[in-house]
């Protein structure tokens, strides 16, 4: 009898194991805000000029070439980037997600120069605008870069930034293509 008992016990508590195993849950969704990263899928072309200023003595031509694709799960985007200016040649990969909690956009970019940044963004209308702080030479920045949508397959962008205590200065503009 108390071996029949110790039977049925272990049959009623591996039931649970057995069913779940059998109807795992379904993976997540990426929800309808992830979505809207879609537009910077593909490979953008971005040319443009450094303004004088903190990073250029005279204003300085660039090229930047994207690529960006969806992460496997749709959760997040991953980019690699070139670019080339007369300061030389710098490569950097970057990832663009969203916070849920903080119902704010993420993206975090590691550049081959050791710099990397990490901002926030939100998306009104055709435009998007991606904030940071950041320190250099020990003093704090703001930074604002917008980028306006102007089709499926272009967008203009203006980097902005602001030291502590000082005004927001135009550090580049540009026009990207998608191929």
């Amino acid at each position: 009898m108390h071996r029949t008992f110790a039977t049925l016990l272990l049959l009623i508590l591996a039931l649970p194991v057995v069913a779940s195993a059998q109807n795992p849950p379904a993976a997540p969704k990426p929800g309808p805000e992830v979505k809207k990263l879609e537009i910077f899928v593909g490979t953008w072309t971005d040319e443009g000029e450094i303004k004088p200023g903190m990073f250029a003595a005279t204003a300085t031509k660039f090229t930047n070439t994207t690529h960006i694709e969806w992460m496997e799960g749709g959760f997040f985007l991953i980019g690699h980037s070139e670019e080339t200016s007369s300061m030389g040649t710098e490569k950097s990969m970057a990832i663009w997600g969203y916070d849920t909690e903080k119902k704010v956009y993420t993206y975090n970019e590691f550049a081959s120069n050791g710099e990397t940044i990490t901002a926030t963004g939100t998306l009104d209308g055709d435009t998007w605008t991606w904030t940071s702080e950041a320190s250099m030479g020990g003093k704090m920045f703001k930074s604002r870069y917008v980028v306006k949508q102007v089709s499926p397959t272009s967008y203009t962008s203006k980097l902005e930034m602001q030291p502590e205590g000082g005004a927001w200065s135009t550090v580049f503009e540009s026009k990207a293509t998608k191929k």
